[in-house]
């Protein structure tokens, strides 16, 4: 694993970076930018360590490469649509909502909720290395399950993105709720896909023989993050947001989809029509 300064060395990248949000966020008026430049610092500082030469090594593994390939791509692709959507739709309903509740007191507030952000950040940097510094000189099975999952996970979660977004341009469905695709075995699938794609590091870090226990803490990555979208930050308030804003459609949209695991509808709505309401 990193050692003790490597890890305070990520800590105070990740704390830095977010001070920088909290001062764009502010500036700009545009929360947005706060969850894209938290993506694209988990991701460069987790590949950032993941390449980092370890026993002894003068140059990184091939699943070291991987890892760090694995942890970029999945930055990328989250910032860039969370810098794209920013810059289309501005202000984040769950942040105005937090605008709302703190009052004259937001600026420091919200500085210091994202300084836990940061915090939070460096346990999934922590699931990031661990999956680095597996010892074993072969790519194994679980090599491939990881990457595959990643996939998996950076496609469903674009395709969600994407079904959403074209719900979205619609005029015709303004003040409706998404079901169509994805959104009707979810309610919310591209949080489903995010936390997916953090199993793909445990898968890799993993080795059930027990030659590297080491390899267990990647799990932190997938179990944060679930709590992380399913009980605090992701779907609460987001869920919230919808109620206040779309009502009784989405109380509709609940009764018939899971709110997380993809599954199919619960029951049918004796008010459901076809696309109703998301946005």
């Amino acid at each position: 694993m990193p050692s003790l300064y490597t890890l305070v060395a990520a800590a105070l990248a990740l704390s830095p970076a977010m001070a920088g949000a909290w001062l764009i966020a502010i500036r700009s008026g545009q929360s947005g930018w706060i969850d894209a430049i938290w993506s694209f610092a988990v991701g460069g500082v987790g590949a950032t360590l993941a390449l980092l030469p370890h026993d002894g090594g003068s140059s990184p593994a091939t699943r070291q490469f991987i890892v760090a390939s694995l942890a970029a791509l999945w930055s990328l692709r989250l910032g860039l649509h969370i810098v794209s959507r920013t810059m289309k739709s501005g202000d984040d309903p769950r942040y105005v909502q937090l605008r709302d509740e703190w009052g004259g007191n937001f600026r420091r507030r919200l500085f210091w909720f994202l300084q836990i952000q940061a915090g939070c950040a460096l346990l999934l940097v922590l699931a990031i290395a661990a999956a680095a510094r597996n010892p074993a000189p072969e790519l194994r099975l679980g090599d491939w399950l990881g990457i595959a999952i990643m996939f998996v996970a950076i496609a469903g979660e674009a395709l969600a993105d994407r079904q959403l977004a074209g719900f979205r341009a619609d005029p015709g469905n303004k003040g409706r709720v998404c079901d169509a695709g994805l959104w009707g075995y979810s309610r919310h699938p591209n949080y489903f896909f995010e936390w997916l794609g953090w199993l793909a590091y445990a898968a890799i870090a993993i080795d059930l023989t027990g030659a590297y226990l080491w390899g267990w803490v990647a799990l932190c990555g997938p179990l944060f993050m679930y709590w992380l979208l399913v009980h605090v930050s992701g779907i609460p308030p987001l869920e919230a947001h919808m109620l206040r804003s779309r009502g009784d459609a989405f109380r509709d949209y609940q009764q018939r989809v899971n709110a997380f695991w993809p599954g199919p509808a619960l029951h049918q709505s004796s008010i459901h029509t076809p696309g109703n309401p998301r946005a």
